[in-house]
Formats: C-alpha cells, sequence, structure tokens
C-alpha cells in the first residue's frame, strides 16, 4: 500500500482537507457499480481513490451550500 503524503493531497486540491473530502466522495461513488466477481481487486477503493486524485484524474468544483430558512 502506497502511503500519501498531506502535501501530495494538498497540491491537488488545495489544502489536505479538502483533498481527503474529494477522496472520499469519489470512493464512495466507485462503491456504488457493481463488481464483477471474477476480479480480484488488489486496491481498497480510498487508496485507488487517492491515487487517481494525487495523479491529477479526478475534477471537482465546490458548490456552495444553501441555507435554509427558519
Amino acid at each position: 500500500m502506497r502511503i500519501y503524503t498531506p502535501v501530495e493531497v494538498a497540491a491537488q486540491t488545495g489544502n489536505k482537507y479538502l483533498g481527503v473530502l474529494v477522496a472520499a466522495r469519489f470512493a464512495r461513488f466507485v462503491n456504488e457499480f457493481p463488481r464483477d466477481r471474477s476480479v480480484d481487486f488488489e486496491e481498497k477503493l480510498t487508496t485507488r481513490a487517492f491515487d487517481e486524485l494525487t495523479r491529477g484524474n479526478l475534477k471537482f468544483r465546490l458548490v456552495r451550500r444553501r441555507r435554509q430558512e427558519a
């Protein structure tokens, strides 16, 4: 398993916290796809998400939250 440093993650997203959120969202997205039972996955989804993020393959955009009015 490869270890990703906060500097590597922050290089793609601007800060390490946003990088973790983007990678987690991508891992959840990939987890929703049906898997072929005959294929053995050698990497965990979070490792795969960090790999894609640090390579620059993930594109994301920030969406501001709407405030709920009382």
